[in-house]
């Protein structure tokens, strides 16, 4: 039993660290079972006898969209292989990774693909690595390359059909991963034209939209009526966008918002605050209570599951007290 709850914890860490293919997987459970009926007619007594049995089959069809990936990853990087030489029956290994299977639900991961890395080939190719790494969904912009930050002067533009070229690249390309179709061109066109490039991109495929660094809640709300389906939005810090909450950019019809740097620029302030205090002080000890301890660290990055994979790594002992 200990080796099946090392297993079940080490997946479950893998999952939230890596995400998964839940969303389709719910999706289609979702759609199986309401669609059913449109199958087999209104009937309220034919219904209540056929729910059980039609909801264990969508489950079980939906667990098996991502069956594949099960046994992928630990092939991949050698831990298949350590799992079969631990002291776990195969059995044991292989109902639990099963467990993990059904158990996970992880969160979509959104991934920056700046302009694709090059041209429709390298953007297919893109689209593909980001699949099998377990990415939700990446979103594409039509800047040249070399490209700058949105929230820069002076950024130069591909064509629009250049741009919907690759987004119709990136969409032929996976197989279930989002494409989100990223547009500059507000500040170099004019909001007319951020707005016409995304509905070209719309028309190529694309999944959500996003317009960077629109300057006002007038423009976030002109361009949400005039571009149909979803949308994503940008909320960094110190950039061309006025600062809205989640709340705010929902009622003006986005549907996805991003910090992207937000955690980055508050990592940097601590940084800042810690070295300046060991200047100041010559020590770091009156900062331990704003730092993970040993154990907090490896329990995070699921330190000790790979541990247990080998018996002959001698288990680590974490000092819980500083200096001990």
């Amino acid at each position: 039993m200990n080796g099946f709850l090392q297993i079940v914890r080490r997946d479950l860490h893998l999952a939230m660290r890596q995400g998964m293919d839940s969303l389709m997987v719910v999706a289609f459970f979702v759609i199986a079972v309401v669609l059913f009926p449109f199958g087999v007619g209104p009937e309220s007594n034919i219904l209540a006898r056929i729910a059980p049995g039609v909801i264990w089959v969508a489950a079980l069809l939906s667990s098996m969209l991502s069956l594949e990936r099960l046994f992928q990853a630990d092939y991949e990087d050698g831990s298949l292989e350590l799992l079969a030489l631990q002291p776990v029956a195969l059995e044991i290994t292989v109902m639990a990774k099963v467990t993990v299977h059904w158990l996970t639900t992880g969160l979509p991961l959104i991934v920056d693909g700046d302009t694709g890395y090059g041209e429709v080939l390298n953007v297919m190719r893109t689209v593909k690595e980001l699949e099998h790494v377990g990415a939700g969904a990446v979103h594409i912009e039509d800047q040249v390359v070399a490209k700058k930050c949105g929230h820069l002067n002076d950024k130069r533009l591909i064509s629009p059909e250049d741009a919907a070229a690759k987004i119709s690249a990136a969409v032929k390309g996976r197989s279930h991963l989002r494409i989100i179709a990223r547009t500059d061109a507000a500040a170099v066109e004019g909001l007319e034209g951020a707005i016409a490039r995304a509905n070209l991109y719309k028309e190529a495929g694309a999944d959500v939209v996003f317009p960077d660094a629109l300057p006002s809640e007038v423009d976030f709300r002109t361009f949400a009526d005039s571009v149909p389906g979803p949308k994503m939005a940008n909320m960094t810090e110190f950039g061309r966008t006025p600062y809205f909450t989640a709340e705010q950019f929902q009622d003006m019809g986005y549907d996805i918002v991003i910090w992207p740097a937000t955690s980055m620029r508050v990592a940097a302030g601590a940084m800042q605050e810690l070295y300046a205090h060991i200047r100041d002080h010559g020590s770091a000890e009156a900062l331990i209570d704003k730092m993970p301890s040993r154990a907090e660290l490896y329990e995070t990055i699921g330190y000790f599951d790979y541990e247990a994979l080998d018996e002959g790594i001698a288990k680590s002992v974490v000092q819980e007290t500083p200096g001990e």
